[in-house]
This record gives C-alpha cells, structure tokens and sequence, in this order.
C-alpha cells in the first residue's frame, strides 16, 4: 500500500520531451545591437524578452510571425514596437531586438545599424577630448549625431530599410510591367493576358503592403500624442533616480542605464526644461520617409492607370473586331433573306405557270389564247409586290441593312 503523501514521479523521457516541446514553441530568435554597435545573437521567450523590455503580451504579439497584423509602429513607455514588413523589432533608448536576423532582408538592417551607431572608443573620445579636433565641420556633424536620441536613429534605419525595399520592388515590377503591356497592345494572345494579369496581380498586392505603411506614417503624423511616446530619451530622462522609486527599479534592471541616464538628459535638456510635447525632430523624420513612400505610392498608382487604359484600348480593339464580325453577319444574313424571299415569289410564279402549262383541256381556255399571257403577267406582278413587301419588313426590323 502506498505511504499517504507520496508521490509517483512522472516519466524523465516524457517531461524531457514536453519541456522541448514548450521550448521551441515560444523560443524566438533575436539579435540585440546595443548603442555601440555589437551585435549579440540571443534565443529568448516571450515573458523573457516582455521582462528585459518591459511590454505587455498583446504589445509582443504583434511580432508573432504566426499572426497577421498590419504595419505597426507602437510607442510604449520604455520601448517602440515596430513592425514594418519583414522589419520586426523592439527599440529601446540604449538597444535594438531584431527578429529573424538570419534572414536575408533583415541582415542588411543589422549591418547599417552597426555601421551609423559609433563604437563604444569613438564615443568614450568624444566625451574626453572632443574639443581638440582641428576640423569644426566634423565637430557640427558629430554634435549634430550626438543629439540625436539612439531610438529615432535606429527607427529612421528600420523606415529607410523598408522604403527602400518597396521602392526597389517597385521598380521591378514596373520594369517587368511596361514591355508586357505594350507588347500586348501589340499583340493580343492569350500568353501576353496571361502574363500581365500576373503583373497585375502582383501590383495589387504590393500597392497594399506600400498602402498600410504609407496610413501608419500618417496615422503617426496626425497625431502629435503618438508621436511623443517615441520619445524614450524624454522619458527616461525624466525618470531619474532623484524621482522616485519607479526609476529605482528600472535603474535596477538595466545596469547601463545610469550612463544613458547622462547622456539622455545632456541631449534633451532644453525639450525636458521646455516644451515637453514638441515633436519637431520626430516629425521632420517621418515626414521625409513619408513623402519617399508617398512617392512609391504614386509610382504604383501610375502604373495601375498605364494598366487600366491598356485595358480599355484593348477593349476598344475587340470591341472594333466584333463589330466587323457582326457587319459580315449582317451581310450573309441579308444574303440569305434575299435568296429566301426570291426563291418563295420564283415558287409562286413557277407555280402557277406550271398549272396553265399542263396539258389539260379547258373549256374556258378555248378561243381565248390571250388569257394564259395574262395570267402569266398578273403572276409575274404580285411575286414582285410580294418579294418587295418581304425585303421591306425586314428592313424595317433591321434583319438587314439599309
């Protein structure tokens, strides 16, 4: 009999079993690139990776690859949630998590953040002897690159990597779209319809990816509120130790956060001292990628009116071969009306001649030879008032020309 409390272990192969189960399950792959520039490979789960950003579930399912959400840029409290295409990312004010980085479109966006974020001794010396470079246009450009906050200069890399991708989509399509269009108008064949009813389809779904990108653009731009949630150097310049114990506790789960801190409040200074809701920086950024995305738009839209009018001249060219068919229709049909309505006035002649022509002996008939000439003649009249009478009720119903 059993001990009362005791309990039976489960089976080593099976919890093994279910455990990678769960693990490959919700283990996403991600690379982190830091303000330096290094690049990190890390596989971490959903409450991992909502615990080191601090975001909520329904914010990190919108990176699910599994889901189908729409091209989203989200600011949140302490990150922006960015899901552009295949750009799928969580941006900090000191980090960036990428996923899929070992897809093909996603590793050009890794090596440009790599290139434009300046490695950890060229900032360590600017913050030393900045001072002392004898080029003072190269001090502007590098004060100018100092002020700008780490989070907007990973988002303008995200948003020039995905216009840059549907412009370049773009211009293949249009590459492959205007020779087969007017190769058509040239030739109409069922392999040349073919082919630009595949191009046709294809711009539409692109026109649709380029749409959802270009209203989020401007849903942001609307909205001056959004807009100053991407702030996170704001914020977290504004949660500093001295103001509470909610920046202790974020001090508490970064261990970097202290120089971002400094750095933070020496570039946002005067907009932390000042108007706290000026979105003038953010908005001159997205503004440029919305007119380059307006711009791709366009190109599309143009593409889709080249189509259409293609359409409606081929329409007008079958439309032309059908009325010729039915002209030669008409022609036979009138023909053959024609040869009908003789044939049946000729019948009607050869019918009554053929009864006077019988030798059959008539009383009436004697002494009168002049009678068989009449009939002939009054015969011969109504089969041409007949054929005449038919040929105008059918002109009259348009079964034949005029």
């Amino acid at each position: 009999m059993a001990r009362d409390g005791y309990v039976v272990p489960a089976d080593p192969q099976v919890a093994a079993a279910a455990a990678v189960k769960k693990k490959t399950q919700t283990a996403w792959s991600w690379i982190l690139v830091d303000a330096c520039g290094q690049g990190t490979m890390l596989d971490a789960d959903k409450h991992a990776i909502m615990h080191r950003v601090q975001i909520h579930a329904r914010d990190l399912r919108i990176l699910d690859p599994l889901l189908s959400y729409p091209s989203t840029i989200l600011g949140r409290e302490r990150a922006i949630v960015l899901n552009l295409e295949h750009i799928k990312a969580i941006i900090t004010s000191e980090e960036v998590l990428l996923r899929d980085p070992l897809d093909e479109n996603v590793i050009p966006v890794v090596e440009e953040l790599q290139r434009r974020l300046p490695p950890a001794n060229l900032i360590l010396q600017g913050q030393g002897d900045g001072k002392e470079n004898p080029s003072g246009q190269n001090d502007v450009e590098a004060g100018e690159e100092d002020e700008s906050p780490f989070e907007f200069r990973a988002l303008e890399v995200a948003l020039e990597a995905i216009c840059s991708f549907l412009a370049a989509r773009t211009t293949e399509l249009e590459t492959a779209a205007y020779p087969a269009l007017d190769e058509l108008t040239s030739k109409i064949s069922s392999r040349n319809l073919d082919r630009v009813r595949k191009l046709k389809s294809a711009m539409t779904r692109l026109t649709a990816r380029v749409q959802k990108v270009r209203d989020e653009l401007e849903q942001l731009l609307d909205d001056d509120d959004d807009m100053a949630d991407l702030y996170l150097s704001r914020k977290l310049a504004g949660t500093s130790p001295v103001s509470g114990s909610g920046g202790a506790y974020w001090l508490s789960a970064s261990p970097t956060i202290g120089s971002k801190i400094s750095r933070a409040s020496r570039v946002s200074v005067a907009t932390v001292h000042g108007d706290e809701n000026d979105v003038e920086e953010l908005e001159m950024l997205l503004e440029a990628y919305f007119m380059q995305i307006d711009s791709t738009l366009n190109k599309l839209t143009a593409l889709r009116e080249y189509i259409d009018d293609t359409e409606d001249y081929i329409n007008i060219q079958l439309d032309n071969h059908r009325n010729q068919l039915i002209q030669v229709l008409d022609l036979f049909l009138s023909l053959e009306l024609f040869l009908s309505s003789g044939t049946v006035c000729l019948s009607f002649y050869s019918l009554v001649a053929a009864i006077f022509g019988m030798n059959i002996p008539y009383t009436w008939n004697d002494n009168h030879g002049y009678m068989f000439k009449w009939v002939v003649i009054v015969t011969g009249a109504i089969s041409a008032v007949l054929f005449i009478l038919i040929m105008s009720y059918a002109r009259y119903k348009g079964l034949v020309g005029s």
